[in-house]
């Protein structure tokens, strides 16, 4: 390809809404998901956030994050340094967000392009949403305990305050 040729197809790109990313979008709503897509307040902007089961899901394109043994992802034979480099840079920033996101309490879910092809989608599909509803398992569980924690704590505050008082009216009384 000629640099015209080479810029003009890389500039048609998209990142938000591809093909891939509306056919899990389509699959996750007909299944009774909700969620918001590319949320500015999440680091990354994840693709989809399903606030309901704290879990966010990232779609990544093979070539241009960089997916290992996948026939997708091949270095170009031009300026091979630059996209190697490029890709790197890529996977780091994806480490980072991740860490970010798990650190505020949130699952991440990877899907690759490859994934969504005919072949694969429903097998994608349905493991995404087995982690999914995972991941609202355990975030409910992990709500009921810090429930339960401020219940008790709230609980055992009331008693010291009452003790407190019962003590005050002793002492009066003396």
């Amino acid at each position: 390809m000629t640099p015209e040729q080479r810029f003009k197809c890389m500039s048609h790109n998209r990142a938000k809404n591809t093909g891939p990313e509306l056919s899990l979008r389509h699959s996750l709503w007909s299944r009774g998901f909700r969620y918001r897509v590319n949320d500015k307040c999440l680091p990354g902007r994840p693709d989809i956030v399903l606030p309901k089961y704290r879990t966010v899901i990232f779609m990544h394109g093979c070539f241009w994050h960089g997916h290992k043994d996948c026939k997708y992802y091949t270095v170009p034979k031009t300026n091979t340094d630059f996209w190697k480099a490029k890709v790197a840079r890529n996977q780091e920033r994806d480490q980072e967000v991740w860490r970010k996101l798990e650190a505020k309490g949130w699952s991440v879910i990877i899907v690759w392009e490859c994934e969504l092809k005919k072949a694969k989608l429903e097998e994608t599909i349905e493991r995404v949403v087995g982690a999914i509803v995972r991941n609202g398992e355990a975030y409910r569980a992990v709500q009921e305990e810090r429930k339960i924690a401020r219940e008790k704590y709230r609980r055992e505050r009331r008693e010291r305050k009452e003790r407190e008082q019962s003590l005050l009216k002793e002492v009066k009384f003396l």
